[in-house]
């Protein structure tokens, strides 16, 4: 099979090689999970399949804001391990399954329920630091992500205090609006309210960032 185009992945590995932010991959297993399989029950979405047909494991940003997509490899199997732990401890509280696929402080997580005629699934982030799980949308779909996510990490190289101390108080999503409004999907799903009962535990500053990436109804 031909590997499927991920430009948005392709995209994330050029910035963090090319402007120095640091990079780990690992080799895929020999046989990769499968587009639509069943991970605790939920199907598998296809992006992150061609995901991990490429890679069995990621560190991004490893200089800058490291983040790790779970390792599914011959010897590590923490994409199968971290989803069960989340199965048993989230989706009550979340209402609805996610998949995790990465993350550091919180997690990245496709939604299976929300999946298009394609079977692609949107991204949000779950951050269950505190007693009930929040969650925001971030991505139409995982390769969207990547690419909001290069182009924030650009945004980061460019900032005045990281040029000249090689840190920033940048924060992604949270100062990523203008980048998230450009995924016009996300956009359309947000706006119908399909995110709502996942954002059920949101504080009013997080309905404010949501309110400005889905910027005013035209």
């Amino acid at each position: 099979m031909e590997p499927m185009a991920l430009p948005g992945l392709d995209r994330l590995l050029d910035v963090c090689q090319r402007l120095n932010l640091g990079l780990e991959t690992s080799p895929p297993a020999r046989e990769p999970v499968k587009a639509g399989s069943l991970l605790e029950g939920v199907p598998f979405d296809p992006i992150l399949a061609g995901v991990y047909a490429r890679l069995g494991f990621a560190a991004f940003a490893t200089e800058v804001m490291r983040w790790n997509l779970e390792s599914s490899t011959d010897e590590e199997h923490e994409l199968e391990k971290t989803n069960k732990w989340s199965r048993e401890n989230w989706w009550q509280g979340l209402g609805t399954p996610v998949i995790i696929f990465g993350g550091d402080i919180y997690a990245y997580a496709t939604v299976p329920e929300l999946a298009d005629a394609w079977g692609r699934q949107p991204v949000v982030e779950v951050n269950t630091y505190e007693y009930d799980p929040k969650v925001i949308p971030i991505a139409s779909n995982v390769d969207r992500f990547f690419d909001s996510y290069s182009r924030f990490l650009e945004a980061v190289v460019a900032d005045p205090r990281y040029q000249e101390s090689g840190e920033s108080d940048l924060l992604f999503p949270w100062d990523a609006t203008e980048l998230l409004a450009r995924d016009e999907r996300l956009v359309e799903l947000m706006r119908a309210g399909r995110f709502d009962s996942l954002m059920k535990h949101v504080d009013e500053e997080t309905r404010r960032w949501a309110a400005k990436v889905m910027g005013p109804r035209t």
